[in-house]
């Protein structure tokens, strides 16, 4: 004991002063997911009846663009609240929703996941390499954009899209539906 109240005494305070917490978000953007968010709750009430359910797969990408999706879940911009579900299992979802160029090695567990899902159902490619091949394009190990595979309902473009950008894409696409 008298070893640890010497070295306090020798040191001193090492702590910091607790710092209240700033969102890194600007506060019109919270604002404006928030406006969006609300409007986006309604469509898919209206058109559901419940929560939107999507499967999300990684056919080849960065990372970048499944970072951006992982943002939107979190607690700044919780799109759960809104009525988007992110699923475990294709059987469960509404839609799919597809990163990355479609590499050689993922085209057969696309299609699987594709045909797994019930119908009615609808594909998002997100991001440039989903939407245009990307960086990728005509490369030897991918197979190009997702809408050369399956029928794509909505490209949200972006190198990697914003979590408000996803957000304002998908009522976009459920006002037309």
């Amino acid at each position: 004991m008298k070893g640890i109240l010497k070295c306090r005494l020798i040191k001193g305070v090492v702590a910091k002063p607790r710092v209240e917490f700033e969102s890194p978000v600007d506060a019109s953007v919270l604002a404006e997911v928030e406006r969006v968010g609300v409007e986006l709750s309604s469509v898919i009430a209206k058109r559901f009846g419940r929560s939107l359910a999507i499967r999300e797969l990684d056919s080849g990408s960065c990372g970048a663009c499944e970072s951006e999706i992982s943002s939107t879940a979190n607690p700044i911009y919780d799109v759960q609240r809104f009525g988007i579900n992110f699923v475990a299992s294709p059987r469960h979802a509404d839609a799919l929703l597809v990163t990355g160029p479609v590499s050689k090695n993922m085209l057969v567990a696309l299609k699987k996941t594709f045909a797994a899902i019930p119908e009615p159902k609808f594909v998002i490619a997100l991001g440039d390499c989903a939407v245009t091949g990307g960086i990728f394009n005509n490369s030897y190990y991918t197979e190009g954009a997702v809408d050369r595979i399956l029928p794509v309902a909505l490209h949200i473009p972006g190198c990697p899209p914003t979590p408000l950008d996803i957000i304002k894409s998908l009522l976009v696409l459920l006002r037309q539906k």
